[in-house]
Parts: C-alpha cells; structure tokens; sequence
C-alpha cells in the first residue's frame, strides 16, 4: 500500500477549504484516509495554513509521497526546503 500525502476539498459549494491528509494512493479524493495532518482555508484573508508538522514528519519517515499541491503548500510553510524531492 502506497502513502500519499496530498489535499481533500471540504466545504461548501464556491467555499472550499481543504484537509492535508495521508491516504492511500489509489483511494478517491475525497475518500477514506489514514490520518489528518493539517488544513488550509485560501478563503480567509490572508489564507490560514495549520500544519501538524510532527504527523507529516512521520508520514514521510514511513515513505509517503507528496502530491504536487501538497508539495506547494509544505514548502509554503518551510517545512521542505525548496531544493528537497
């Protein structure tokens, strides 16, 4: 089983905000996941990022991979240096 770290839309219609999470790779978007590791609501001014550094460390310690949005996001944060894979 692959463990991919990526983005999965909540909210209402025209009012996302978005859940980072750890889920298997081939399971839906909005489908089941492992675990929750942050949020991001771009609908605040300025945008509101809370990233549970501890969880996302573990994940990428077990293998995980990172979708290219949370990839974005992450680096936003400075939790990967913009030179890391």
């Amino acid at each position: 089983m692959a463990v991919k770290i990526r983005l999965t839309r909540m909210g209402a219609k025209k009012r996302p905000f978005y859940r980072l999470i750890a889920a298997n790779s081939e399971s839906p978007r909005d489908g089941k996941f492992l675990d929750i590791l942050g949020y991001y609501n771009p609908m605040k001014d300025p945008p509101e990022i809370k990233i549970d550094r501890e969880k996302v460390k573990y994940w990428l310690d077990r293998g995980a991979l990172v979708s290219e949005a949370a990839r974005a996001l992450l680096k936003k944060e400075g939790f990967l240096n913009p030179s890391s894979n």
